[in-house]
């Protein structure tokens, strides 16, 4: 269990009340704080619905800030500096299990597979799982959803990642593509768009997708306090709809287009390798095609957890993920 939790908690008990304050009339615009735990490819849908006009359209005025952290985002929202959080639903029940002042309730899926590739210093004619053992393999950061999904599919292949590796997993993500650039590592676990900028540089080669691997998870949700939907449920189902509409649009563009509404967001990443890293992530579908997180999936996330050992409880699902909101979108 996460170690910075405790201190999230002690932190916000003196919190006031959410941002977003009354429910407003529908032609007035209602604002929003949201905090990513990143800015990454992988969150496109929400990226579309800012640039798209989607937010907008149902009169809220987005602003968003990039935390860089789960434990950052968990205290923006804990302590009233953000309305909604962007963040894997694994630390909402990291957060749930030691009791807050408010459940933190989940309540429009945006990712659902893992967002990671396993990359290989050298290219193998024919990859098998086997090729792992004995190598060193550059992970995530423990107790971390691309870690524990890592772990769990290495299991699933018969890999003890502690046994079978010279597992590496105390490097800052920031810098572990970084890492491997310099030489540490036969294996890298990296998310778009490192792994096609590292295929195109020759760095190194994708032989597996951890998402593909793993199946359906709530890997990345929009998240809130319960009182988010007490105060202005309207503002959920609007925000809900921006978010629905987007992944429409990123399911029918062509990977030019998703390239094209998405390079403002990435200054440094050129177009081509956007278009490149969209593609892969919907080819995979680890863009949810809607904001429903079904309770198969929230099940698996626990599996997963549970086999990593990091999950505190059992989370309930009808508890802390509210379906519908999301149903009511889809059905309109």
């Amino acid at each position: 269990m996460k170690k910075w939790i405790i201190s999230i908690l002690g932190s916000v008990f003196m919190g006031a009340g959410i941002l977003t304050g009354c429910s407003l009339q529908e032609d007035e615009t209602t604002e929003v704080e949201l905090a990513e735990v990143t800015r990454s490819i992988f969150y496109a849908p929400l990226y579309v619905a800012l640039e798209n006009g989607y937010f907008e359209e149902e009169n809220l005025n987005i602003n968003l800030t990039t935390t860089w952290g789960g434990d950052k985002t968990m205290t923006a929202l804990l302590s009233d500096g953000a309305d909604v959080a962007l963040v894997g639903a694994e630390t909402s029940i990291y957060v749930n299990a030691q009791d807050p002042a408010e459940p933190i309730i989940n309540f429009a899926m945006l990712t659902r597979t893992d967002g990671t590739f396993l990359m290989a210093r050298e290219e193998p004619e024919n990859f098998e799982w086997e090729d792992l053992k004995g190598k060193t393999f550059l992970g995530q950061r423990k107790g971390g959803m691309p870690q524990m999904t890592g772990e769990y599919v290495l299991k699933q292949n018969n890999i003890d990642p502690q046994e079978d590796l010279d597992l590496i997993q105390n490097i800052d993500f920031a810098n572990i593509s970084n890492a491997f650039a310099s030489g540490t590592g036969n294996y890298v676990q990296l998310f778009e768009p490192q792994a096609t900028q590292f295929e195109q540089e020759g760095l190194a080669h994708i032989v597996a997708s951890f998402g593909e691997e793993s199946g359906s998870l709530p890997y990345t949700v929009f998240m809130a306090e319960e009182s988010f939907f007490e105060d202005d449920k309207e503002a959920a189902e609007r925000f809900t709809r921006a978010i629905y509409k987007a992944q429409q649009w990123v399911y029918s563009a062509s990977p030019d287009e998703i390239a094209e509404v998405l390079a403002p967001y990435f200054d440094d990443t050129p177009e081509d390798i956007i278009a490149d890293s969209a593609a892969r992530y919907r080819d995979q579908q680890s863009y949810a095609e809607t904001p429903l997180l079904p309770e198969s999936a929230w099940d698996n996330l626990q599996n997963i957890m549970d086999e990593a050992g990091e999950l505190p409880e059992r989370s309930d699902y009808e508890q802390y993920v509210d379906t519908e909101i999301a149903e009511s979108v889809i059905d309109e």
